[in-house]
């Protein structure tokens, strides 16, 4: 696997699904939320922080239901976060063949993208990863850069 390029794209607007509904879910949907993406979660079961994200920003809407396969049409991305390996992987497989850019929470050979850790003050925004290999390093290295930023 090589490594990724870091491109910084406008996503205001744009439509972004979601499938999960718990942490990883949450702190996804919270950094499209802030670039102004409208997102919208699918999962059985919504975490209570999501539910109140979603009654504070009309840019959120939440379904309580399961994947449906064939149901993709044409998000900007689509993002796959269940507990469900099975379903993050037949999402994959849709998002692959309708040529979805497709992040999968649970491995990162499916991944079209990555999700940086963000670190922004003022009118700078960094993003940084360590290419699917080392979450800890990363989240250690924005931590590191916002307190320089500060």
């Amino acid at each position: 696997m090589g490594r990724y390029f870091p491109m910084f794209i406008d996503i205001s607007g744009k439509e972004f699904l979601v499938f999960g509904g718990g942490n990883i879910a949450l702190r996804r949907v919270r950094t499209l939320l802030d670039f102004g993406a409208k997102v919208t979660v699918v999962a059985p079961e919504i975490c209570k922080e999501l539910r109140l994200l979603a009654e504070a920003d009309k840019s959120l809407a939440l379904e309580y239901r399961r994947y449906r396969p064939g149901e993709l049409r044409s998000p900007e991305a689509v993002l796959a976060a269940t507990e469900d390996d099975a379903a993050n992987g037949l999402i994959y497989q849709e998002c692959q063949k309708k040529h979805i850019k497709a992040n999968v929470a649970s491995d990162k050979t499916k991944c079209d993208f990555y999700f940086p850790a963000i670190v922004q003050k003022d009118n700078l925004t960094i993003g940084i990863t360590a290419n699917g290999q080392d979450h800890k390093k990363a989240a250690e290295t924005r931590r590191r850069i916002q307190a320089l930023l500060e």
